[in-house]
């Protein structure tokens, strides 16, 4: 997989000095809620484009049984990562794609492929490697951001995104790059951390139309990201059941 040259240089931690660490937190408890609802255990995590890898030290606490390997790109994170190794929890400062690892219960790409120029060969390179996957993918491509253009400029240049979705694209993205998707729901990123002013005063607005209906609300204000639990189509899917309360959210077909 290609990086760029900020990932390498040092320029996107002089922009996110903490590589989004702070964030990992609530994005851990995001891949609990999937997996919980796909009734998972896995034994064998693997996450690419790790960061400072806080991610996995997260799910570390609430999966005993389970050995979890990070890979990060950027030599910057990767230090940040190193602090973080136990023995359960690895990193490695190579790539993924290219790894001869055996394949992974588990595969997570949480806001990765959004900065990967050919995203498409990257998420090709990537189905190999796991038996299902989960992705998280912000949505930035909704009407209050392209009405006022300056946001997604914002997130292009201090935190490297290339390509912007909707849920729709994003769904097709993964269909075309050889995935089945099994599951997704909305994550309200910026409902629940809003960190700008503006984000706050959207704060109840957004909450009270999700309330109605989510998908106009997401096309509208924005806000939400999305979560994805998918499997490679060319293999059978992995074996699901059903927790006891689990409320199971299912693909919605797209239009």
């Amino acid at each position: 997989m290609s990086i760029a040259p900020q990932y390498l240089s040092g320029e996107y931690q002089e922009k996110n000095p903490l590589f989004h660490a702070e964030d990992s937190p609530w994005k851990a408890r995001q891949i609990r809620k999937m997996l919980e609802l796909q009734g998972a255990l896995p034994r064998r995590i693997a996450e690419v484009g790790c960061g400072a890898g806080e991610i996995l030290v997260q799910l570390a606490k609430v999966y005993p049984q389970a050995v979890f390997e990070g890979f990060e790109l950027s030599p910057q994170g990767f230090k940040l990562c190193r602090q973080r190794e136990t023995e359960r929890i690895r990193f490695f400062n190579r790539d993924f794609c290219a790894d001869n690892a055996p394949v992974y219960d588990i595969v997570l790409c949480i806001d990765v492929f959004e900065h990967v120029e050919d995203c498409l060969a990257f998420l090709r390179a990537l189905r190999r490697k796991g038996k299902a996957f989960i992705f998280h993918i912000p949505l930035d491509m909704n009407v209050q951001m392209v009405l006022r253009s300056s946001p997604i400029l914002m997130v292009r240049s201090t935190v490297g995104h290339l390509h912007y979705f909707s849920k729709d694209t994003a769904l097709a993205t993964l269909e075309d790059a050889g995935y089945a998707v099994r599951s997704w729901f909305y994550t309200p990123n910026n409902v629940e951390r809003p960190k700008s002013g503006k984000a706050r005063l959207l704060r109840l607005p957004r909450r009270m139309l999700f309330s109605i209906h989510k998908d106009l609300t997401v096309r509208l204000l924005g806000g939400y990201a999305l979560l994805v639990y998918a499997f490679p189509a060319d293999q059978a899917a992995p074996p699901t059941e059903t927790l006891p309360g689990a409320d199971r959210q299912v693909a919605v077909p797209r239009a």
